[in-house]
């Protein structure tokens, strides 16, 4: 058994090591990581512009079954149980008003796993029961690892604003978060205009495979010029998912007015844009922090459904060992989202 660890502070400093199956106390369960996906946060942390606590396990897209099980664990979890584990709580304060309204994400407290404590990236983990979501018998383990970015995809389309069928959306950076994004408005029925650039032709390809109306490569194709072309006004809404400035300049430039720009990817230093059109079109803007207890109950449920086209995304399943092909693929941007199995 290995897990892959962040040994400390600054740029690299990941690797294998060999470590022993844990114990199990009498309110936990052991879980058997089938799969763990490569997270932009998994990069962050490999290059030293997200916070940690070394030395740490890093990893908690995962999903996994249920190989042992504490004496207190209710009678509803078993041995041999396909889950996803919601490893964002596994530190909360427990009784903040952000905790208990769902909104754990915003505990002052909160140590999440992969970063905060020890993660996925690993063969077993002890995780509480709370934290366990199981999936039916017929789960598929591969897809039930996307759960985590799923629910970060849920709650930035279902959560702030109503979405129609009938709006005509912009996703804006072609990760896997706004591939999800994607998934999620066309099963609704919206028109999705979807960015990148010529270094996301793979990410682009995908988009195209989930249904995106227009999928444009912003390295040749004026954006905003299409969007004029294909709306009245404007869309109704942007995603935001790169985290570039001028990204964000151009969904507010894009956006029809009151219309809504949902900021999911994060973004580093200062930003320049004509804020004064925030309120000349009477705009509205939120910000989407990765997930709540609501959105991860929605995600499990369009997994257990099989209601999402979620087989383009996942492009690559490599071995624990095989970790820096991985990583390098996701710097490459030439993949969807990327899993390793233990």
């Amino acid at each position: 058994m290995y897990s892959l660890i962040k040994e400390k502070q600054g740029v690299g400093h990941l690797k294998l090591y060999p470590a022993e199956t844990p114990q199990v106390s009498k309110d936990e369960v052991l879980v058997k990581v089938e799969y763990c996906g490569i997270c932009g946060t998994d990069l962050h942390i490999l290059h030293d512009t997200f916070p940690y606590n070394p030395p740490v396990i890093i990893g908690h897209e995962f999903s996994g079954v249920i190989v042992d099980k504490g004496e207190n664990v209710s009678s509803l979890l078993n041995v041999g149980d396909s889950v996803a584990v919601q490893g964002s709580t596994k530190k909360t304060c427990g009784h903040c008003i952000y905790c208990k309204t769902g909104n754990y994400m915003l505990c002052s407290e909160r140590l999440g796993m992969g970063h905060g404590v020890n993660g996925g990236f690993t063969k077993y983990v002890n995780v509480r029961e709370d934290m366990i979501y199981k999936a039916g018998d017929s789960a598929n383990l591969q897809k039930l690892a996307l759960a985590e970015p799923l629910a970060c995809a849920v709650q930035a389309v279902e959560e702030f604003v109503n979405i129609h069928s009938s709006d005509t959306v912009l996703v804006s950076g072609p990760g896997p978060i706004g591939l999800l994004c994607t998934a999620i408005l066309k099963n609704k029925g919206c028109t999705v205009i979807f960015a990148g650039t010529s270094a996301d032709e793979k990410r682009l390809e995908i988009a195209e495979q989930l249904g995106s109306d227009y999928v444009v490569d912003i390295s040749k194709t004026n954006l905003e010029a299409l969007v004029k072309e294909v709306t009245d006004h404007g869309v109704d809404a942007a995603f935001e998912c790169a985290g570039h400035p001028s990204s964000v300049s151009t969904c507010i430039n894009c956006l029809k007015p009151k219309g809504n720009l949902l900021q999911v990817g994060i973004t580093s230093g200062d930003i320049k844009l004509d804020y004064s059109k925030i309120v000349l079109k009477n705009l509205a803007i939120y910000g989407s922090l990765a997930h709540s207890m609501t959105s991860w109950e929605k995600a499990l449920k369009f997994i257990e459904k099989d209601s999402l086209s979620l087989d383009p995304i996942i492009t690559h399943v490599l071995p624990l060992e095989d970790w820096e092909d991985g990583f390098n693929l996701c710097e490459s941007k030439n993949c969807g989202k990327v899993l390793l199995k233990p």
